[in-house]
């Protein structure tokens, strides 16, 4: 056993020794360009979100606006139509007075005159607020049904993920409860292995059952194109205590995302436009940190399938 670790560390050290630092820096830069895309990800994904939220918001308050000139209408037209009630009255006094009175009748016409003049004011308004109505019904009814598209886009993508959360729990069934687990929530498919299932302890080269169940994933996402790949590589906070060849456990968990990914393009019908591979390090623990089992679960790689939303960005601008 001494012997075989003897042998392993010299060949470590051969191997870190045969790396430039141009391709170091390359990878560093590579990783900065990573590392940013998916900050870039994330503020659209919180920009979709919120303009969404605003859309919702702006419609609630076309109804509103809409509610309040129902009622003002209403209003005009019961004062409309006790107006038109009050000079059929005085109509009918009118022709009782014309009998009996031209003074009587002088006023009484005075009084007519002003009625119609107070009809044709409260008709001419509740014209106008008809068709005030009638512009924010037709601007209700316009937003209403692209918010109703919207919510289809968002449902029909809420479904497809569901259908592809069940098509990789299928594909991968032989490796869950072996660290693999498949999940979905906010709208994304998660796919999470633990470190167990792929790499050796310090190590980023994947072993032979862990790069069978990344490729069986790979053959479920080569079915769908129009999802967003972002694997995401995750450490305990135990320092890395490796020979030198990484910088911590931020490399180390760049390396591995990196190794999965490129596992996942050998498969020719993945787009690797497609792929994104990040490192997080130990920022992003999903257990406790104090236990042996809460480390053994921190140490994972999450593969992070997400809808594009070229669609939904489109409707959100037409609201």
């Amino acid at each position: 056993m001494f012997k075989k670790l003897s042998l392993i560390a010299l060949t470590l050290i051969l191997t870190s020794s045969c790396v430039s630092k141009k391709i170091y820096t390359d990878l560093e830069n590579k990783y900065a360009d990573l590392k940013k895309e998916h900050r870039q990800l994330s503020d659209e994904n919180s920009d979709l979100t919120a303009a969404l939220n605003k859309a919702q918001n702006d419609l609630a308050k076309l109804q509103k606006s809409f509610d309040e000139t129902v009622a003002q209408r209403d209003r005009l037209q019961s004062d409309y139509e006790a107006t038109k009630s009050n000079l059929d009255n005085l109509k009918a006094s009118y022709d009782a007075l014309e009998k009996n009175s031209s003074a009587a009748i002088a006023e009484n016409s005075k009084k007519n005159r002003e009625l119609l003049a107070q009809l044709e004011a409260k008709e001419q308004a509740l014209a106008a607020e008809n068709a005030r109505l009638e512009n924010l019904k037709r601007e209700l009814e316009s937003r209403s049904q692209r918010v109703a598209e919207l919510e289809n886009v968002i449902a029909s993508k809420d479904a497809a993920m569901s259908r592809l959360k069940d098509a990789i729990s299928k594909a991968l069934t032989n490796f869950e409860g072996k660290g693999l687990t498949v999940e979905q929530r906010d709208g994304k498919v998660y796919v999470s292995m633990e470190n167990k299932l792929l790499f050796e302890s310090g190590s980023w080269a994947v072993g032979s059952n862990g790069k069978e169940a990344v490729r069986q994933l790979g053959t479920v996402l080569a079915d769908n194109p129009e999802i967003a790949i972002l694997i995401e590589g995750h450490t305990d906070n135990v320092p890395y205590a490796g020979n030198g060849q990484l910088s911590g456990n931020w490399d180390l968990s760049t390396k591995r995302a990196t190794a999965i990914v490129n596992i996942l393009r050998e498969n020719a019908s993945i787009n690797p436009e497609n792929l994104t591979a990040a490192g997080r390090g130990e920022y992003a623990p999903i257990a406790t940190n104090t236990t042996a089992e809460g480390r053994a679960k921190n140490r994972r790689i999450e593969v992070i399938l997400t809808p594009k939303l070229d669609e939904i960005s489109k409707l959100l601008n037409e609201i």
